[in-house]
């Protein structure tokens, strides 16, 4: 055929009649809704039946003859009831079997359509797991020697604001707002050794336990690694957009963690100086981070009032905890239980690793908690700004002493809160850094015995929040 044979339309005319013949295949009429197939609809039912309650599905039917003897102890009961409030009848002894708690009408259901038996047992028991739940009783504390403090000591010309200790468990290290970082006999209490290099407020000192490295970070946005056989910083990691608050070290990894007020926490190679991952999903200044050889790895707590958990492998958010209404200053690991504090104005928390399940609230202490230390012996402290320090123990969050701390001679008032909190090894030495300069080391009371200071605990009902 030649190009004079075709005919020749309008697009008008094609593009309807392309309409005509697509309506005519599919579907002719669209009002109409498509006819149900009751053999797919029953396919759909069971798979959903079978999905949702596949456990409760196949239950064992009740014995019929345990069914009928309950329902003849109720007719009785009901019965006895009836003739005693017509007339009263003399009390003799009836031996009778025992038989099931009888089943309050309220709770039981008026009709029973299904043979499974799983939603009826819920409901018939829904009472009695209510009281059961409500008459959880606190059990009774352990026992835990009050502290005292035996040592201040002064050297910083500034406030004291980051502690940690060797593990030899020989001395000990300060940070804070002077720029200077001082190392201390733990014995002793006297000045081994003064670093300086940082240019503002030393933020946070970590002591490894792998190598013979310091580790500092501070409000100049560098974070350095000293060497302690020849006091020197040998390594620089540059990264942080502003001031550095926190750091933490890996206990089996050359991985150092720091986080401030960028909202981010950075995962710096050790001995490359390479910033592994740069964890984001803060809002707000990181304000803690701690690090552990299991999942998770990594914990920081923020200003935006939320904890994350973090996946060191793929530098993502694990989980986020939002139970928190204020900011997250303080985050503290046990060091033998598979759990976590975590401290905010409003309150303590304490959470089940590794899926930061919460365990209960710590309330009380009502102030700006800017330190949280345990150690082995379930003793949790917390310290404020206000210059109080309460002791709890874990396992019950039993508030077993409450105490001011005493600012130096010449401070002033507001020149008492505490800034920081650690643990010696042994854990059986407090060592806490303050506003009035001074670091303050406290011990238990040796003296103290559970007759001279007894635990004021009632056995009073649990009242727990869920979160």
């Amino acid at each position: 055929m030649t190009e004079t044979d075709i005919p020749k339309h309008s697009v008008h005319t094609l593009v309807f009649r392309s309409l005509k013949r697509t309506h005519d295949m599919f579907l002719s009429d669209y009002n109409n809704p498509i006819e149900i197939d009751e053999k797919s609809l029953e396919l759909k039912k069971n798979i959903k039946a079978k999905d949702e309650y596949g456990l409760v599905l196949d239950m064992p039917k009740e014995d019929r003859q345990r069914k009928t003897k309950q329902n003849q102890d109720e007719i009785t009961i009901n019965n006895e009831i009836e003739s005693e409030n017509q007339e009263p009848i003399e009390e003799t002894e009836i031996e009778q079997e025992p038989r099931s708690a009888p089943v309050f009408p309220s709770s039981r259901p008026t009709e029973q359509k299904s043979d499974s038996k799983a939603l009826t047992l819920f409901a018939s028991n829904q009472t009695a797991m209510a009281h059961r739940r409500n008459t959880i009783s606190m059990p009774k504390p352990q026992w835990h020697a009050p502290w005292k403090l035996y040592r201040v000591i002064s050297g910083h010309m500034g406030w004291v604001r980051c502690i940690d200790v060797d593990p030899s468990n020989e001395w000990f290290v300060t940070g804070g707002t002077d720029r200077i970082i001082k190392i201390w006999d733990l014995a002793s209490g006297n000045l081994k050794l003064s670093l300086t290099g940082h240019v503002s407020t030393v933020r946070g000192v970590r002591v490894s336990n792998r190598h013979p490295y310091l580790f500092s970070c501070g409000e100049d946005k560098q974070v350095k690694c000293w060497d302690l056989e020849c006091n020197k910083v040998i390594r620089h990691y540059h990264g942080h957009l502003s001031a550095c608050y926190a750091l933490a070290l890996h206990p089996t990894l050359d991985i150092l963690v720091s986080a401030g007020r960028d909202n981010v926490a950075r995962m710096w190679d050790m001995r490359t100086k390479v910033q592994i991952h740069s964890l984001e999903g803060h809002t707000n200044t990181v304000a803690t981070v701690k690090c552990q050889d299991i999942d998770p790895q990594i914990i920081t707590g923020s200003h935006d009032s939320t904890i994350r958990c973090w996946d060191i492998i793929a530098g993502k958010t694990m989980c986020t905890l939002t139970n928190h209404k204020k900011s997250v200053r303080a985050i503290t690991l046990h060091p033998k239980l598979m759990s976590m504090a975590s401290a905010s104005p409003d309150n303590i928390k304490e959470w089940k690793l590794p899926n930061a399940e919460f365990i209960q609230n710590l309330s009380g202490h009502n102030a700006v908690v800017n330190a949280l230390a345990c150690n082995s012996d379930n003793v949790l402290v917390s310290a404020a700004d206000n210059g109080s320090m309460y002791m709890w123990d874990w396992m019950t969050g039993y508030n077993f002493q409450k105490t001011q701390t005493i600012p130096q001679p010449g401070s002033i008032d507001s020149e008492t809160g505490i800034f920081a909190l650690n643990f010696d090894h042994s854990g059986s030495r407090l060592l806490t850094g303050e506003a009035d300069k001074t670091i303050k080391i406290y011990k238990e009371d040796e003296t103290a015995t559970e007759e001279t200071h007894p635990i004021n605990w009632k056995p009073e009902l649990l009242k727990r929040k869920r979160f």
